[in-house]
């Protein structure tokens, strides 16, 4: 019995065809003696020929073994092909500079916003600029007056309606009228934060007056609100 329990997991191996197995070299194999009584019960199955009495069936079993050592390739892998390097994708941006703006003064006081740094022309005397008034030719003496006539003396002649020494006078000295020139409102420029804030409260003021309006003020309306648009999305983010 303690044979059998030596060799119990070969008992699987039996079931392999003897005549195959037979085949195996000893020197690699197991030999397994299975014994059987006259009626052909398993008796034992034992590492040793079987007893006196007994039948006997051998069987050789091939031992398991290690697979051969896989042998290191010498030749180096070749290198994989270097892959194509991704085109660069080269972008061009054109930052264009913010637009300046101009605050104008008029004669009256009152200001506005221009594109220009040259104000609205207007025509002016040069004496309101400061230059001096040219005065006109003095006239020359005047004659002097006739004796006066005795009351009864007659006259030989009518004398003229205005009378002796009532002629007509000659221009007095006075203002030669002087010559004007075109001038143009003072401007300032604004900064950049005071641009956005105007354009911004002259959109709401075009947004509060357009349904009240003319439809042809309607059109100027709506394109100078394009215009401010247009300039706070290019240069006022956030308005």
């Amino acid at each position: 019995m303690r044979r059998l329990g030596i060799i119990a997991p070969l008992l699987a191996a039996l079931l392999t065809p003897s005549a195959a197995i037979a085949q195996a070299p000893a020197a690699s194999g197991v030999t397994v003696y299975r014994c059987t009584d006259s009626k052909g019960q398993l008796v034992a199955l034992r590492d040793s020929p079987c007893r006196s009495g007994e039948r006997q069936e051998v069987v050789r079993m091939q031992r398991p073994q290690d697979p051969p050592p896989r042998t290191a390739s010498t030749a180096a892998a070749p290198a994989p092909p270097a892959a194509d390097p991704l085109p660069r994708e080269v972008r061009v941006v054109t930052v264009q500079a913010p637009r300046p703006m101009y605050e104008c003064t008029a004669p009256d006081g009152t200001t506005y916003t221009s594109d220009s740094d040259e104000g609205n022309q207007r025509w002016v005397p040069l004496w309101t600029l400061g230059y001096p008034v040219g005065l006109g030719p003095r006239p020359p003496p005047r004659p002097p007056l006739p004796p006066v006539r005795p009351a009864s003396a007659p006259t030989t002649s009518p004398l003229p309606a205005h009378g002796p020494g009532h002629g007509p006078r000659p221009p007095l000295p006075g203002v030669v009228v002087p010559g004007g020139t075109w001038v143009r409102d003072p401007c300032i420029r604004l900064s950049q934060d005071e641009v956005c804030a105007r354009l911004s409260d002259r959109r709401y003021e075009i947004l509060r007056v357009y349904h009240a309006a003319m439809p042809s003020q309607r059109a100027e309306l709506d394109r100078e609100q394009r215009q401010i648009d247009a300039h706070l999305a290019d240069h006022c983010p956030g308005y």
